[in-house]
């Protein structure tokens, strides 16, 4: 009798084991569970993932150039959108890039020129959080700024946005 009692017990303690969910090498899946978990550590970019920003920039150049700077849209409707639905729309600060639900902070710059910048984001939005490598060019006399993102999950190709008008 001991021994079954002990046995029973054996296999309720390995069942209780088997049933417990092990965390995978990728973290969790389901929002719920991503929002209640620290947020892993930023890995380095692998080579194939496009331009990497280099360490000891100067700390002059550690901003968007001012000519970048601004509102762009990737449709015109974008820039005169007076309800919200401006989804295109891409404000450009000294230090950050504004998208309609994410915002990406300036981390790190490795070339910059008054219309080239290719550095490293840090982004959040839609209660998630990632990295990317950007590259940045003004062309067209400042009117066209083109954008391209290198990373997991990142838009396939450049995204060209228009210069919005000055607001009256």
């Amino acid at each position: 009798m001991i021994r079954n009692l002990l046995t029973m017990t054996a296999l309720v303690a390995a069942l209780a084991a088997c049933s417990r969910q092990t965390p995978s090498a990728e973290g969790p899946t389901d929002p719920a569970s991503m929002s209640q978990t620290a947020a892993p550590e930023p890995m380095p970019p692998s080579p194939s993932a496009g331009p990497v920003a280099q360490p000891g920039v100067p700390a002059a150049a550690k901003s968007i150039p001012e000519g970048m700077r601004g509102r762009f849209g990737l449709v015109p409707a974008d820039c005169t959108a007076t309800r919200g639905d401006d989804k295109g729309l891409l404000t450009v600060g000294p230090n950050s890039l504004k998208f309609y639900e994410s915002v990406a902070l300036l981390r790190d710059v490795g070339e910059s020129t008054a219309t080239h910048l290719k550095a490293h984001f840090a982004y959040s939005g839609e209660g998630m959080e990632w990295t990317r490598n950007a590259v940045l060019d003004l062309t067209d006399g400042g009117r066209t700024l083109i954008l391209e993102e290198f990373g997991d999950d990142a838009v396939p190709g450049p995204r060209t946005y228009t210069r919005c008008p000055a607001r009256p």
